[in-house]
């Protein structure tokens, strides 16, 4: 087959030209359907019973997606001027198509404005839209009320918020109901041809309904921001919310992938311009890593798979690896050129085909194998990953040794001007190893006690404010809403109550501690006739839900607390400061309209399921903030304070979803990295027919990644959903130099008979070619630090620090170990 394979690309050039061009052709065509996907379902794990339980809770308590607009005028917030302003943004985004309500202070019910009796409030609510109601009044009362407080109004007074709530999508809604329900019976086995075929259409339809919901909801932020653009005159104006980060993540990340993609390349053309000073030898690099880009993405396009942020640089990482083959490719020709000079130029590059082919194809897999460890996740964006960066490996190993010598074959043949300065670093690193083996010794002992000392310090963590720098919108739309509007990340906590005692709301009519307001009771025969529901409100069960309100208010990492405890002390205080019986709570539900009972109570309680809903914000700007921890804290305090059973609480929200995406990332990653590098040992096992050199081979490489790991640890770096992925990643491409250089190593020894000797042969050939593809490797990623995006930055100085690291042992520590250990045998005398 590979006798084959060189007739094919040696003798008929322009025909592998010609079906590649075809093929990418076709390929290329599919790229206006490559897309983007940074919604919050592609960041979660699929079938966590806590994503079923918040989409349940969601449905349940009517809560859906939303934007923050915070609004703060330049002069005074309760003029006629800045609430006429303040109305008509409210009017303009109500315009917004898609926005289904705006929220604001123009809505809520004005209690102490209305001066009346807690009896009298259901039949005199006023709002600020109400005729004659005094601005001043409305201030007082607004800032006053501990519903509004930090909600809609910021405890100065100064700064007000609209709550802009997207309509709901019915069929997006109703086509992931089914697909849960059949990917359920999927998990059980239970499915039959029939589900499997109505799973496999409804996947379809699902994807098509999401990537149009996304587009509307894109559509959406953009008029949001058009409309506060005409009011950023007058007032200070921020946007924040889920939605619009996961629409901005989108617009960061294609900035980045088109930015710095074109810088990489850049860099590259300037980077082989200077190693090679040839022009075909920058124009190959370069044909090749368009070519794959174009088709990888071509493919994902054609398959509707789309890029999420997590998987966003795998255009940047085949680039690199293309570099890498067809540098080592290269610099081997360049060898056989000044070795060979009496030998054809097919020949020379048949003899370059043949060296390079295996120590390539195990390089390739070794890079496979371990992007291939991402796809044991449960988190749909890296299993993509994973595949994504599996298949574009394939792709790039045999597009390049397909265009590698069809291209450079059907060039006449120019022999290089061999030598350069840059050259001559390699054998100075091979005269440094073979000079100081006991000071290379201790660094690498001390980097490894280093590296070990700070994995342990590690933390998985996700802040989305340290996702983004202080001049993005995103990071000062959190601020503003975490400083000025109580918190920025949702949180819920639900409890589960204890089934009511259908005989508490049957207690003494006669006794004392009734509400001195006789005409609060008049209609009490009508109370016989009610809804039922209004026995679930016991004086009890209500103390009990205040203490838990202060409990979760007491943490210093929770913003804003809403829930009933919320509106029940707006009831006490309306009731001149005291609490309400059984049949006082029962009556006061009864006499609710059913318009507010709808907008005030049922965000918080469920009677029917007996469950009540804390809706937490939780301080994103909190330096304290570790969400595993607070998580905690909240379980262990509910159920050591108040005697809740493990079983009442839930916590949910997307706090919890994205905290168990990183812990499951942490386990499925971190935990199986011992496993991908013994897979990779076991691999260079094969390769050299040597237990002593796949040991040797792995220590540089697993070296490498946890002194970036430990670095992390250090620098109390947390791993997040991008850099999680860091120690994969070097050692999918760090583990190439070993191969290469113990490659050439195993097949030199036989000339020379000795080890030192031929570590000086290797670094002056195959080291030049770890060299120059080291050096591009690092400077490329280093380019990312440029990024406005704070894990891109992460990625690329940790990726560069972990190539560095990898090309460093390999040309130090492993031929060092050769030396010592001696595992191709003892030297000729």
């Amino acid at each position: 087959m590979f006798k084959q394979y060189l007739n094919l690309v040696l003798r008929r050039p322009f025909w592998v030209l010609a079906v590649l061009i075809m093929m990418v052709s076709a390929l290329g065509w599919n790229l206006q359907y490559f897309r983007m996907d940074a919604s919050a379902d592609s960041l979660v794990v699929e079938g966590d019973a806590d994503l079923e339980f918040s989409r349940e809770i969601n449905e349940r308590y009517g809560t859906g997606d939303f934007v923050f607009v915070t609004f703060d005028p330049d002069g005074e917030l309760f003029t006629a001027a800045a609430i006429a302003n303040l109305r008509a943004l409210r009017s303009d985004l109500e315009a917004v198509q898609g926005i289904e309500s705006v929220d604001s202070i123009f809505d809520v019910p004005l209690f102490k404005v209305a001066n009346v009796g807690l009896s009298e409030i259901a039949d005199n609510i006023l709002t600020l839209d109400s005729p004659g109601v005094d601005l001043g009044d409305a201030r007082e009362d607004l800032m006053s009320n501990a519903a509004y407080q930090d909600v809609l109004i910021s405890a100065d007074g100064e700064t007000t918020a609209l709550i802009a709530n997207f309509r709901s999508n019915d069929t997006l809604s109703d086509l992931l109901d089914k697909r849960t329900r059949l990917r359920e019976l999927a998990r059980e086995g239970s499915l039959s041809d029939d589900d499997r075929i109505a799973l496999n259409s409804l996947e379809a339809e699902y994807t098509n309904a999401r990537v149009a919901a996304a587009q509307q909801l894109h559509e959406g932020i953009t008029s949001i921001r058009a409309v506060l653009n005409d009011y950023r005159d007058e007032a200070t104006i921020y946007l924040g919310g889920v939605p619009m980060i996961a629409d901005d993540l989108i617009s960061f990340v294609l900035n980045d992938l088109v930015t710095f993609g074109s810088a990489i390349i850049i860099f590259i053309i300037v980077a082989l311009a200077y190693l090679f000073r040839k022009t075909r030898y920058v124009l190959i690099p370069l044909l090749c890593g368009i070519t794959i880009a174009i088709s990888v993405m071509g493919l994902l396009g054609l398959a509707d798979w789309p890029v999420t942020v997590i998987s966003s640089n795998f255009i940047s990482l085949l680039l690199i690896i293309t570099v890498s083959l067809t540098v080592h490719l290269i610099v081997r020709y360049r060898e056989l050129e000044a070795e060979r000079a009496a030998q054809s130029h097919r020949e020379r590059l048949e003899m370059t085909l043949k060296s390079m082919a295996k120590p390539c194809a195990y390089t390739s897999l070794t890079t496979i194998v371990a992007f291939g460890s991402l796809v044991v996740s449960d988190i749909p964006p890296i299993i993509d990953f994973g595949w994504m960066m599996v298949i574009g490996v394939c792709f790039t190993f045999c597009l390049t040794f397909l265009l590698f010598p069809a291209i450079l074959g059907i060039l006449p043949e120019k022999l290089s001007n061999p030598g350069s300065k840059s050259i001559d670093i390699t054998p100075a690193i091979g005269r440094f190893t073979n000079n100081n083996g006991m000071l290379i010794g201790v660094v690498a002992l001390a980097l490894a006690i280093f590296a070990g000392l700070g994995v342990s310090k590690l933390k998985v963590e996700n802040s989305f404010i340290d996702y983004f720098g202080e001049n993005t919108d995103i990071y000062q739309g959190m601020v503003a809403i975490d400083q000025s509007m109580g918190g920025t990340t949702p949180l819920d906590v639900i409890i589960d109550m204890s089934p009511p005692n259908p005989f508490d709301a049957l207690q003494d009519p006669f006794e004392d501690d009734f509400s001195d307001d006789d005409d609060y009771f008049d209609d009490f025969d009508e109370f016989e006739e009610e809804d039922e529901d209004a026995y679930w409100f016991t004086s009890d069960k209500m103390a009990e839900l205040v203490e838990i309100q202060n409990y979760l208010e007491s943490l210093p990492e929770t913003g804003k607390v809403l829930s009933l405890a919320t509106l029940l002390g707006i009831a006490y205080e309306l009731n001149e400061g005291e609490t309400l019986n059984d049949i006082e709570l029962a009556v006061l539900y009864n006499r609710i309209p059913e318009e507010y009972k709808d907008t005030l109570l049922k965000p918080y309680v469920s009677v029917d399921d007996d469950q009540v809903r804390y809706s937490i914000r939780v301080l994103e700007t909190s330096p304290n903030l570790v969400r595993v921890e607070l998580l905690e804290t909240i379980r262990l305090g509910l159920m050591s304070k108040f005697g809740l059973a493990e079983e009442q609480i839930h916590l949910t929200g997307m706090l919890v979803l994205y905290n168990n995406m990183l812990q499951s990332l942490f386990e499925s990653q971190i935990l199986t990295l011992g496993l991908v590098l013994l897979v990779i040992m076991l691999m260079l096992l094969v390769l050299f027919r040597s237990l002593k050199l796949a040991i040797i081979g792995i220590i540089p490489n697993i070296l490498a990644a946890m002194s970036v790991l430990g670095l992390m640890g250090w620098l109390g770096i947390p791993l997040d959903m991008m850099t999680i992925t860091i120690a994969a990643i070097s050692v999918g491409i760090g583990v190439d130099n070993t191969i290469h250089y113990i490659h050439r190593f195993k097949t030199s020894y036989p000339e020379f008979k000795n080890y030192r000797n031929t570590m000086v042969y290797c670094h002056g050939s195959i080291g030049k070619a770890m060299y120059y593809t080291g050096f591009t490797i690092v400077a490329g990623f280093s380019i990312l630090v440029l990024s406005n995006f704070i894990p891109t930055i992460y990625f690329g100085l940790l990726t560069s620090l972990a190539m560095c690291l990898a090309l460093t042992g390999a040309l130090t520590l492993l031929p060092l170990l050769l030396i010592k250990f001696k595992p191709l045998g003892p030297e000729a005398e």
